[in-house]
């Protein structure tokens, strides 16, 4: 009844929220995305977006197609596989950003284990500049991970909003510097809150400093300071500061994308299946447990 090719085109605007990254993540035109998706919404009998000037929303029927098309094409995938009579073998040197091991990679890795159980899966968790230096130095095969402002390498799975995150009980005080708990260099989002936190003219101090999300997290559980952190994957005990917070400002938008190695690898397909999982799931990876 659903064309996958559709179902297809309907996720990446719904991880996306914008026909034209949608578009430009399917190497496709415009066009031929809003093309897709009316379709879809015909045979549905259902309107699957809100669009206006501001952006693109999903209608109530919408969040259930999300379900529904995951269901698909997951089926889809597993079905041509089984029926090509061939399974992926090989070695794949995946790199996960520390943003997001604490929520939903699990459950992709998992799906792909399940999926090609014969390849040979070599994780590497690590801050994103670190990840991608790996990868241009030949050491992995696939990143996810974020990108700085500005860039447009990389195919875009989802776009997060950062946030100042901390503990409960944390209050920051307007006449002292804030105290800021970040990743070391090259951390993305440390040099955002620099950035941003320099330009409002707002004193800071750097109150801790880890390279694991884990350390970040019981920092700010203890009350050290505050988190930029991407609104989708707050870690486990920790909330979003008021916007009336005094001194801390916006941070802006993030982008969470796959890379893939230049190099010829024997881990080229295995990493182009992992990658056609985690962009079928990538409304999941951001949301918390």
């Amino acid at each position: 009844m659903f064309d996958p090719t559709q179902l297809r085109t309907f996720l990446a605007v719904a991880q996306t929220l914008s026909f034209t990254q949608a578009a430009h993540r399917l190497e496709l035109r415009q066009s031929t995305v809003s093309q897709h998706v009316r379709k879809l919404e015909e045979t549905a009998g259902r309107q699957l977006f809100l669009r206006d000037t501001h952006g693109v929303e999903l209608t109530e029927d919408g969040e259930a197609m999300l379900g529904f098309a995951r269901t698909i094409l997951e089926a889809n995938e597993r079905a041509a596989g089984f029926f090509a009579g061939t399974r992926l073998r090989g070695r794949l040197r995946f790199g996960a950003s520390e943003d997001f091991v604490l929520t939903r990679l699990p459950e992709i890795l998992e799906r792909f284990r399940h999926d090609h159980p014969e390849v040979d899966l070599e994780l590497t968790v690590e801050l994103s500049g670190t990840l991608h230096q790996q990868l241009a130095d030949g050491r992995l095969d696939l990143v996810l991970g974020k990108r700085a402002a500005g860039e447009t390498h990389g195919r875009l799975v989802w776009r997060d909003r950062l946030v100042w995150i901390g503990g409960e009980r944390l209050r920051i005080d307007p006449d002292r510097p804030v105290p800021l708990i970040l990743y070391p260099p090259p951390s993305i989002t440390r040099a955002r809150a620099l950035e941003v936190l320099e330009r409002a003219g707002r004193t800071w101090h750097i109150a801790c400093t880890s390279g694991s999300l884990s350390g970040v997290r019981a920092a700010a559980l203890a009350g050290l300071g505050v988190v930029p952190h991407a609104q989708g994957l707050i870690p486990p005990g920790l909330r979003i500061l008021p916007t009336r917070s005094p001194g801390l400002p916006e941070l802006g938008g993030v982008d969470f994308v796959l890379l893939h190695g230049r190099q010829r690898t024997a881990g080229q397909e295995p990493a182009m299946a992992l990658s056609r999982t985690i962009l079928a799931a990538g409304d999941r990876l951001h949301r918390p447990m």
